[in-house]
């Protein structure tokens, strides 16, 4: 299927998930998490859930990091130029929603790039070669082309993996694993 075709399919399928699917999915990817060997790092980048997209609740992966004494960065979109400046989350820092629904920090302690460690990833629907498709306006692959190059990149779905992705690109970067309720997949060779 195209990537076009999958946000379709994918943006369905999570409308129809109860504040309660959403919960408990949720909880079962972070707990499915703690099994992955990604817990020696330092800097997690973490993506705070769009709620009316019905997206990963990422809260209990906060409650992780928290526990485990780790750095957790955060991102603010900028539209115009299409790249994401990256903040350390502190107890002082102010979220707020910007027009799309995405809770970014206001501002705080900005991190580079290179810091980071591991980042989760939020996705619409992935392949089972790794690949994702998201909301198709690049932010994730510009992003992670910038990271250095033993980044860890960890995707986040409620739903299993496609066959395959039909219209991948050479700049999309894909995963090194995809957790979901149910499984891991591991894409690292």
């Amino acid at each position: 299927m195209s990537k076009s075709d999958l946000r379709k399919k994918y943006k369905t399928m999570r409308k129809t998930l109860t504040t309660e699917a959403v919960e408990t999915q949720s909880l079962a990817i972070a707990n499915r998490l703690l099994q992955l060997d990604i817990w020696n790092h330092t800097y997690y980048h973490l993506f705070l859930p769009i709620v009316e997209q019905n997206e990963v609740d990422t809260e209990f992966i906060l409650q992780i990091l928290a526990g485990k004494d780790k750095e957790t960065i955060i991102s603010k979109s900028d539209f115009k130029t299409g790249e994401m400046v990256h903040y350390l989350l502190t107890d002082n820092t102010k979220i707020r929603k910007n027009e799309y629904n995405i809770p970014e920090p206001v501002d705080g302690i900005e991190v580079p790039t290179q810091k980071m460690d591991v980042v989760f990833i939020p996705l619409l629907a992935f392949d089972t070669h790794g690949h994702r498709v998201g909301y198709g306006k690049g932010f994730y692959d510009r992003f992670l082309s910038k990271c250095k190059k033993d980044v860890v990149k960890v995707g986040l779905s409620f739903f299993e993996a496609e066959e395959s992705i039909s219209d991948v690109f050479e700049s999309d970067i894909a995963l090194d694993y995809c957790v979901t309720p149910d499984k891991i997949y591991s894409f690292r060779l």
